[in-house]
């Protein structure tokens, strides 16, 4: 959203008193109360509690921290030329890359100034997966980002519970749009009930200077209040950043005080009234919280030193009665990325053919009807580019997720593909009130949250050293402005991740590719999805120029397509998955049509399958110590890398052959991240 006053009413910045309470301490008993288990199920959580930040990436905050798909990532997007994912075009036609916000150095970083982040900016940006002119649509400071010394309280918090590191903002446009999916899993892409919505139109009360048209849709609070579900949204009506996306909708703006949807909806609730609620037992089941502006993490009004002492406050405020903390799930994400630099492409359906009216490059098991802008947003005029009539909303880039509960603590990892409308599937998981605007789509391939939780055998208690970060959020807060620094020329090179591994939570994927046939003219591939829906995203390293393929599988199911040769034969696809998953197919000519076959399979424990014809010689990219596999079937455990695999397979006598698997087989257990497998020892069995 955008933080000139003129839209937005904050407090003028200032230091921030301490509190009298030790902070520290009382965070530190959220990873120290035992949840309540009665059930093992998640019919144990009595409260779900969601606080939503504002604009900031996940690479932007979490690449460098171990165990998450950050700049360590081993399979990235291929960019024209050779280059990498990390040298991205500026508006001079600069390279630039990744650059440290050293709050050590310059504390000022702190508070770096935010990028676009409205509609128009964000497909340039993502150009339908193409992922090549970042820092030119967003301006080079995009490519900022933090790291432990600079978000102290944010790795620790993530470090005590669970990080989800493939969690993605809804669709591809600013705050309110996003938010709309977080309170209603819609943006009205029909156009019938007032949408669409691809800006922040509705964002205030008409009697306030919002648009006078309102939203006519029905909310998920609204289907709480009508099953009986207690709820309640905690904010400053005064300032709460104009972030309440219900403020647009007609149900809500002709609501009377003393109505449900007014109380609950459009008065003030403050952290002193959640606290209070907390220790009188009265927390209702599901709440929604809306920091004020200087609170909200927004770059410029706000900072990642003052949304960590907001986030501590609120989490102080929830263990302030340990027997409420103790049923109670706390969600924190982020609405969007501002125009923060992620470099996952994100998921999303197939993008219309530029070449072929009414065809798609790809193609959806999955029914996309509504995941599609089709409909000119009366509302957000100022946004809307007839060149982008016809894109898929969303999904829009990674952003921070944390899932802190006593059913998620440990230091966890969760890889599964989520969105703003999984946490309303959270809520139906748990209250039974169905939310039927979210897309078939998005429903299939974005999980419900559950996975990030063990409610059968909770992990231990754990007393950890969480820091205060309200000394950091006062310095931050008395900052007089906010820099705009430059990138540096690319280099090439990722910046640096930490080393090591963390626990990561089972997930439902099962997928793979195999070539369906291959001679003069084309090459054709098998895609095979017998676990949870995917998309899986096929570029094509020889015409980096057009729009990749998507391919949205469902459970089950299977997909052949097929891809020319160039004129000397030569043919090189590069395929993306969820959770690291990666096929990548390069030769020249048919030379070894139907020879080379693999499985992934379990044996007893995890193992790969490869069937090598002779002539082939095998290779684990970071795996040198290992001997090439021989010929004939081989397998191969994958016990010791917790069922994470990097192979190549490569021909001594056609040099442009390449094949190469990596990814995960998961066997329904937890283990742990990818991890840098040169130092991991595989055994090979017979």
């Amino acid at each position: 959203m955008t933080s000139g006053t003129t839209r937005r009413r904050f407090l003028a910045a200032g230091a921030q008193a301490a509190a009298a309470s030790a902070l520290p301490a009382s965070i530190a008993r959220a990873a120290a109360i035992p949840a309540d288990v009665r059930s093992g199920t998640i019919a144990d959580v009595a409260h779900v509690v969601i606080l939503m930040q504002e604009n900031r990436s996940f690479d932007h905050y979490f690449g460098t921290m171990k165990g998450v798909r950050g700049f360590g990532d081993p399979v990235t997007v291929p960019l024209p030329g050779g280059r990498s994912v990390w040298a991205q075009e500026a508006a001079d036609g600069r390279l630039v890359a990744p650059f440290h916000l050293s709050t050590q150095a310059h504390f000022e970083l702190m508070r770096v100034a935010g990028t676009p982040h409205s509609w128009p900016d964000a497909q340039a940006a993502w150009d339908q997966g193409r992922m090549q002119r970042w820092a030119a649509a967003k301006t080079e400071r995009a490519m900022g980002h933090f790291t432990r010394e600079d978000l102290e309280f944010q790795f620790a918090l993530a470090e005590n519970f669970t990080i989800c590191d493939a969690y993605h903002c809804a669709v591809h446009t600013g705050t309110n749009t996003n938010r709309l999916f977080l309170w209603t899993g819609t943006n009205d892409p029909t156009g019938t009930l007032g949408g669409p919505s691809i800006g922040n139109s509705h964002d205030e009360l008409a009697t306030k200077g919002g648009h006078p048209d309102s939203y006519r849709w029905t909310t998920y609070p609204e289907r709480l209040q009508a099953a009986g579900i207690d709820w309640r949204i905690y904010q400053d009506m005064a300032d709460n950043f104009t972030d309440n996306p219900l403020v647009g909708f007609a149900a809500y703006r002709e609501a009377q005080p003393g109505s449900p949807l007014y109380d609950r909806a459009l008065t003030t609730h403050g952290l002193d009234q959640l606290r209070a609620d907390v220790v009188a037992g009265t927390l209702p089941q599901v709440s929604w919280i809306i920091a004020d502006a200087k609170s909200s993490e927004h770059p410029g009004p706000s900072s990642p030193a003052q949304g960590a002492a907001y986030t501590a406050a609120v989490i102080d405020a929830l263990t302030a009665n340990p027997k409420v903390w103790a049923r109670t799930v706390l969600i924190v994400n982020f609405d969007e990325n501002d125009g923060f630099f992620d470099h996952v492409p994100p998921p999303a359906p197939p993008s219309r053919d530029p070449n072929a009216p009414g065809a798609f490059v790809g193609a959806s098991q999955i029914d996309t009807a509504n995941d599609y802008h089709q409909i000119p947003s009366v509302a957000d005029e100022k946004s809307e580019r007839p060149e982008l009539i016809g894109r898929p909303y969303g999904l829009g880039p990674r952003v921070p997720c944390y899932v802190v509960s006593p059913w998620s603590r440990g230091g966890w990892v969760n890889s599964q593909v989520f969105d703003h409308t999984s946490v309303i599937r959270l809520l139906e998981q748990r209250f039974g009130v169905q939310e039927p605007n979210i897309s078939a789509w998005r429903r299939a391939v974005c999980g419900d949250l559950t996975t990030a939780f063990d409610f059968r055998r909770p992990n231990k208690p754990a007393a950890p050293a969480l820091p205060d970060p309200r000394p950091l959020a006062a310095r931050a807060a008395a900052l007089p402005s906010q820099p705009e620094p430059s990138a540096p020329d690319a280099a090439g090179q990722a910046p640096a991740q930490e080393p090591g591994i963390r626990r990561a939570r089972a997930l439902p994927y099962a997928l793979d590719v195999h070539e369906a046939a291959l001679d003069a003219q084309r090459i054709a591939l098998r895609l095979e999805c017998p676990g949870a829906p995917v998309v899986v995203q096929v570029y094509d390293r020889l015409r980096l120029d057009a729009v990749p393929r998507r391919y949205t599988l469902k459970q089950g199911g299977t997909i052949e397509a097929e891809w020319p040769l160039d004129a000397d034969g030569r043919y090189d696809l590069w395929l993306l998955g969820p959770n690291g998953f990666h096929r990548h197919f390069a030769g020249q000519g048919p030379a070894h049509a139907g020879e080379v076959d693999w499985q992934l399979r379990r044996i007893g424990a995890p193992a790969l399958v490869v069937q090598a014809p002779a002539g082939l010689i095998s290779a684990w990219p970071r795996h040198p110590a290992l001997h090439p596999l021989g010929q004939g079937e081989t397998r191969v455990a994958l016990t010791a890398t917790g069922g994470w695999y990097d192979l190549v397979l490569t021909d001594p006598d056609a040099p442009g052959y390449r094949r190469r698997l990596a990814g995960r087989i998961e066997n329904g257990t937890d283990g742990w991240s990818e991890p840098p497998l040169t130092n991991v020892k595989v055994s090979q069995i017979d």
